[in-house]
């Protein structure tokens, strides 16, 4: 994905923002094979000439259909993912709906690093993932990913398309940081 620019009109120096995203078309094929099982579950309930024992129909049924959601609801969650970076927080939404979402501050933030090869096999498969000797990371495909060091030693990674763009534009966020803004006034 290519690097987008938008500018804010500022005393300061003009702020960029960044987006990018990552897609793994592999994910539909998971996503089908979840399709499938819940219409299995389905037909059996509907079609099925069991009559001796309605306790494994049931089975059977119930079986099917919660694991055809739970691979299909799981797969698309993790389709794709979208970056965005601003003066103020890098943000990673996943899926159609943008859940899972995270949003870490650049204050937060000590360092950003690229790493041209993430895999799901350093993280133990795709999705949201944890390991405590690596931190937190979102991967929805294999290739090239940005790594942020975290001010509590936590890193975070995500892999998207032009992460060297993202690292760039957020240690440049990182040298000149965005002055808080003052808190508006409430009452009458």
């Amino acid at each position: 994905m290519r690097e987008h620019h938008r500018y804010r009109q500022t005393d300061e120096r003009p702020s960029v923002v960044w987006t990018g995203r990552a897609t793994n078309r592999l994910q539909w094929v998971a996503a089908a094979a979840g399709a499938a099982c819940m219409a299995l579950g389905i037909t059996l309930a509907v079609e099925s000439p069991w009559t001796s024992d309605v306790t494994a129909l049931l089975m059977a049924v119930i079986g099917c259909v919660a694991a055809g959601l739970l691979v299909l609801f799981g797969t698309l969650a993790f389709v794709h993912v979208a970056v965005k970076v601003d003066d103020r927080a890098m943000e990673v939404r996943c899926g159609h709906i943008g859940v899972p979402r995270r949003r870490i501050l650049l204050s937060h933030i000590v360092g950003a690093d690229f790493a041209p090869s993430v895999t799901p096999r350093q993280w133990g498969g795709w999705g949201y993932r944890w390991r405590p000797e690596k931190g937190t990371a979102v991967i929805v495909r294999r290739g090239e990913g940005l790594v942020l060091r975290l001010g509590d030693g936590r890193t975070f990674t995500v892999t998207v398309d032009d992460a060297e763009s993202a690292v760039r534009v957020i240690r440049d966020h990182l040298r000149h940081p965005t002055p808080p803004t003052p808190p508006t006034p409430t009452g009458a």
